[in-house]
């Protein structure tokens, strides 16, 4: 019995448990920064919540502590000796670390992602050159953030040198190496259940999709879960997959993926579509003058002034998360579910959007953003769609209007964009605006001009709508002007102050206008029905005469057809839909959870109450507009 290294396997508990401290001490830090987003009703809850996210930290310290664990059982005599425990010290903080930092990221970026780290950041990063710049204007912006870091980190050392292996050479080889493998293999069994998340065969691993058991509100989810095992769980996972529940007919019927519209024009309009970045609702009054929010502040007083000369949607909402989501939405006419479809392997196919639309009349197509040529993947992916054109921070060949970090500030390039396009016409042109991105910078010239708000967006939203206001004063002037319809909405939503914006719905909640200074459009009034960006790509091909069938899960916001509504999106766990007078959430495979659409907040699941048969119907809906989105991306549908 002297043989069995009791000690050292008892140190590398104590080890692992340390591990397991400081996930929880992450998930504390993280839940208290984002407290006004993840509202817990007592201490007594979050300590439930606390505890079942044990279970996703245990596949998280698993994955990353496996050599690890490997290195301290292995049988090599020299196990216990000062150098090979120093090599393990060094191997546990290197890689535990780097990994450990994930959620203290993930701190900062949820509120912008609305949902724990994955590897889809993989696939935006790639395109960019300055993550540097952004990491470092991340820590001087959120100094406590970084400062939680080194603070663990220096108590997580600490504890851990408080005890240590005791050099022992081993006298009987044959009961040392015999124990060992035993230990070994024994370890190695519970390190496979742990990162299974049980020793059942006949149950998948633990998923993101898991967390949502243990929550009473879904957004809550993101509190059981931990950066490290939602980037891990994702990487190499394809969650397009094809599914069958109903027939094709019962699609047909229900679900209208495809819509053909009959209005005649003799003059195409030309088309300008603003995508601005993080232009959330509840930046703009004129989208809350019905949301009752004492004390509202507006931060766009030329959007507000020109929404009264507008047709403009008060409930409407993103389609996804991230800038390349709100580019495949109001382009073509494609949510982003719980894996994006611009990063999967089926991105890269023939689609029918209204750029293909706009390029069968005749349009000239292009495509503007500030940027470097190629970040956020726009340029890939407008290739893709079609755009004849793309002008970027290349072509504009200017950099002393660039802000440092992204892009050209919005002011210079939308007056290059006004000054550039209607060259020739009919035209589309669409341009995705930077300068409201996080850092939330704003020209020097421009320090003090603009009212400070609670959130460090308003001074950019407020310096991106001067910006509208000076390029809609140039275009005014152009001979293209008066035949052109605009199109002003948002990529994602993005920081979040008063309370309504923070329910779970309601950060999916964007503003969508289309106006056009030629009365024959009649693009006035407000509407208060539900709409989102799909319906944008639709509504172009509507107002722009064509006649041919179009794929589309969204509809035309100026038709006079019923058509069905089903507003999409995903939290990055499980998808949301909007169906009548319910909100349902879908993980792929049943409705999860069922919601009167007034509780925004998703905070009284109806699932267990007896069911009317509409809401029987629409349940069979989200499956079937699920199963259709499956088959079309999958099998190269879209078009």
């Amino acid at each position: 019995m002297k043989e069995i290294r009791w000690q050292e396997f008892l140190v590398l508990m104590y080890r692992l448990f340390l591990v397991y401290f400081f996930y929880q001490i992450a998930r504390l830090l993280f839940w208290f920064f984002n407290q006004d987003l993840l509202k817990v009703d007592s201490i007594g809850d979050y300590f439930g919540l606390a505890f079942h996210g044990t279970a996703f930290d245990t596949t998280a310290i698993l994955y990353v502590n496996s050599v690890f664990i490997l290195l301290s059982l292995v049988p090599i005599i020299i196990n216990s000796k000062a150098g090979y425990q120093k090599f393990l010290f060094w191997w546990y903080f290197i890689t535990n670390g780097i990994t450990y930092s994930f959620n203290f990221g993930d701190i900062v970026y949820f509120r912008f992602s609305q949902s724990r780290l994955t590897s889809s950041v993989l696939s935006v990063v790639e395109h960019e050159n300055n993550l540097s710049k952004v990491f470092l204007n991340a820590m001087i912006q959120n100094p406590l953030v970084p400062i939680s870091f080194v603070v663990c980190m220096v108590l997580w050392v600490f504890l851990y040198k408080r005890v240590k292996v005791q050099y022992r050479k081993p006298q009987n080889l044959i009961v040392y190496f015999v124990s060992s493998i035993l230990i070994l293999c024994g370890t190695t069994v519970l390190v496979v259940g742990g990162i299974r998340g049980d020793f059942k065969h006949s149950t998948r691993p633990i998923n993101l999709v898991d967390a949502n058991k243990h929550v009473k509100n879904p957004t809550l989810a993101n509190v059981v879960l931990n950066s490290v095992f939602s980037f891990f769980r994702t990487i190499d996972t394809n969650n397009f997959k094809e599914v069958h529940f109903v027939d094709q007919k019962f699609i047909d019927e229900e679900i209208k993926p495809y819509k053909e519209y009959d209005r005649v024009e003799d003059s195409k309009p030309n088309v300008v579509i603003f995508i601005v970045e993080s232009f959330g609702k509840e930046y703009s009054g004129a989208f809350n003058k019905d949301t009752n929010i004492k004390n509202f502040v507006s931060y766009t007083p030329f959007v507000d002034s020109l929404a009264q000369h507008s047709l403009i949607f008060t409930n409407a909402y993103a389609n996804g998360r991230q800038s390349i989501h709100g580019m495949s939405s109001v382009l073509a006419g494609i949510p982003s579910l719980t894996d994006a479809f611009t990063s999967s392997p089926y991105s890269n196919q023939k689609i029918q959007s209204i750029v293909s639309v706009a390029n069968d009349l005749g349009y000239d197509t292009s495509f503007y953003h500030g940027a470097p040529n190629g970040s956020m993947g726009f340029l890939g992916f407008g290739n893709i769609l079609g755009f004849k054109h793309y002008f970027g921070k290349d072509e504009y060949n200017n950099d002393k209007d660039f802000d440092g970090i992204w892009a050209i500030w919005d002011e210079p390039f939308f007056q290059y964009f006004a000054n550039n396009i209607g060259k020739q016409q009919p035209f589309l042109a669409t341009i995705f605006t930077a300068s409201s991105h996080d850092p939330f910078k704003i020209p020097e010239k421009y320090e003090g001009k603009f009212k400070k708000g609670p959130l460090a967006i308003h001074e950019p939203i407020q310096y991106t709508d001067m910006s509208l206001k000076k390029f809609f004063e140039t275009a005014s002037k152009k001979p293209w002007y008066q035949n052109t319809i605009f199109v002003i909405t948002a990529d994602h939503t993005n920081m979040t102050y008063y309370p309504e914006y923070q329910k779970a719905m309601n950060r999916f909640a964007i503003p969508i206008m289309f106006y056009s200074p030629n009365p024959k459009y009649n693009l006035q009034g407000v509407n208060k029905d539900l709409a989102q960006q799909i319906d944008i790509y639709p509504t172009l091909a509507d107002l722009m005469g064509y006649n041919k069938p179009i794929r589309s899960w969204g509809r035309s916001l100026v038709s006079d057809k019923n058509e069905p509504s089903i507003i999409v999106n995903s939290d990055s766990i499980q998808e949301q839909m909007i169906i009548g007078d319910f909100i349902y959430t879908f993980n792929g495979k049943d409705v999860t959870g069922i919601y009167d659409k007034t509780d925004l907040g998703l905070t009284q699941n109806l699932i267990n109450k007896p069911k009317s048969k509409q809401q029987d119907l629409d349940m069979l809906k989200v499956k079937a507009w699920y199963q259709d989105y499956m088959n079309r991306v999958i099998n190269k549908k879209l078009y």
